[in-house]
């Protein structure tokens, strides 16, 4: 079977990597795909929303699974294009991803349908969003309603602070994503944790918790970022199976009911970004793909065939293979390498060493994924933002911690002269010290 996967990130390198393991694949190939991709397959100089030319060139190589990665193509409707050519396609469609594209769509999803999550409104004007903080008196959460990058969530600390921030996104004309929506609302308490189903709209099956560190900087201090590293399970926020279980029953079957009932067509991963709050677990946010970094840390643990599981999915049989997702018992730590300034601007790194390289210590166990760059031989050119994921996997998180940041700092020394990166040291500490 040959397998495409879309995107160019480090979640796209782990997913090219798991699948090129299953006996079902022949070939993997990559639009456009990075470093990590052309080690595992062939890129594909296509960009990733590129609908026509990707179910084109898919019908041509006789593609017969598509997985989408990142929002970009999903928003798109690329999904939509290689269905319409006829290749079984792991990822929704248009109507299934406005879960994530839309956060106002989300947000009155949830309401119509009874999803747990925080209290908000909807402004459309800088006049209706100063009118909506008077509903707020604390702490409040702007959201774009489009696609950030992970950059349109601004936690703001008073109404004060919020009416700053909507001064400039409307005034200024710098509302992240476009558009002209903004979703305010309450600040939820408790430990987040990330939750990825596999779905074919009629069962699921959730992966291995997992979570993310969004703040670029240690102690969740600085702006939001795409991810910065992740570790999993979640075992310290998701302690038992009750929680597990309230976990789907309030939000995964109330949601894919409720698509349904609305006639949406949802086929590859839902994402639920979750508060753990002391009146239960509450919904941040959807995403309609797997997550960057989540991935990079769940599927290294992943025992059984992913491209099965996919290909299930894909053609509603998901039921028929539920059976066969396990994991290997410990964890695993992932830590995101980002260029200088990141989230900030994207400063683009060459002739950076590929992972493990000659002074990283090699291992079954040890992991690099690659985001935005490109194979030049031995080398790696990287465009900025974040580059390298670097994971381990070990008999508990505290040895994986461990494992993965010495691994980082190996590969620090590594490299050559006037390169530099930056990284969060924190990435897993809370687990592993609440455990000692």
């Amino acid at each position: 079977m040959k397998v495409l996967v879309v995107g160019s990130g480090a979640r796209e390198h782990a997913l090219a990597w798991k699948l090129a393991q299953s006996p079902l694949v022949s070939r993997v190939f990559a639009a456009p795909g990075n470093a990590g991709t052309a080690l595992v397959g062939e890129n594909w100089e296509i960009a990733a929303t590129a609908g026509r030319e990707l179910a084109a060139r898919a019908r041509s190589e006789g593609i017969e699974l598509a997985v989408i990665g990142p929002e970009g193509p999903l928003a798109a409707g690329v999904a939509d294009a290689l269905r319409a050519a006829d290749v079984a396609v792991f990822g929704p469609g248009r109507a299934g991803a406005r879960l994530e594209t839309s956060k106002a769509f989300a947000k009155q999803f949830m309401e119509r349908h009874g999803i747990p999550t925080a209290r908000f409104c909807l402004a459309h004007d800088r006049r209706q969003a100063e009118r909506a903080l008077e509903n707020f008196p604390g702490p409040v959460v702007l959201k774009a309603d489009g696609l950030a990058a992970g950059k349109g969530v601004v936690v703001c600390s008073s109404p004060d602070e919020a009416r700053e921030v909507v001064t400039a996104w409307y005034d200024r004309r710098e509302l992240p994503g476009g558009g002209s929506t903004v979703v305010v609302e309450e600040v939820l308490t408790g430990r987040e944790v990330s939750v990825m189903a596999l779905t074919d709209g009629e069962t699921y099956l959730l992966l291995e918790s997992a979570c993310d560190y969004k703040r670029a900087l240690d102690e969740d201090r600085g702006p939001n970022t795409g991810g910065m590293g992740a570790y999993s399970p979640a075992a310290d926020v998701v302690a038992d199976a009750a929680q597990l279980e309230e976990i789907r029953r309030t939000i995964f079957e109330p949601v894919l009911a409720g698509l349904r009932a609305e006639s949406i067509a949802y086929r590859g991963c839902l994402y639920g970004g979750l508060m753990m709050t002391a009146h239960g677990p509450k919904v941040l946010e959807f995403n309609a793909r797997l997550g960057d970094p989540e991935t990079q840390v769940v599927l290294p643990r992943l025992e059984g065939d992913l491209c099965r599981l996919f290909v299930a999915t894909a053609q509603g049989e998901l039921g028929q293979v539920s059976g066969e997702c396990r994991n290997l018992p410990g964890g695993c730590v992932g830590v995101v390498l980002a260029s200088p300034g990141y989230p900030q601007q994207s400063t683009p790194l060459s002739g950076l060493p590929l992972f493990p390289g000659p002074d990283v210590s090699g291992s079954p166990d040890l992991f690099g994924f690659w985001g935005n760059s490109r194979l030049r031989g031995t080398r790696v050119d990287a465009s900025g933002g974040r580059i390298l994921t670097i994971c381990a996997v070990g008999s508990d998180l505290a040895r994986a911690r461990a494992r993965a940041y010495d691994a980082v700092d190996a590969y620090i020394r590594s490299l050559p002269q006037g390169a530099e990166l930056r990284w969060r040291r924190d990435i897993a500490q809370r687990v592993v010290t609440s455990v000692r």
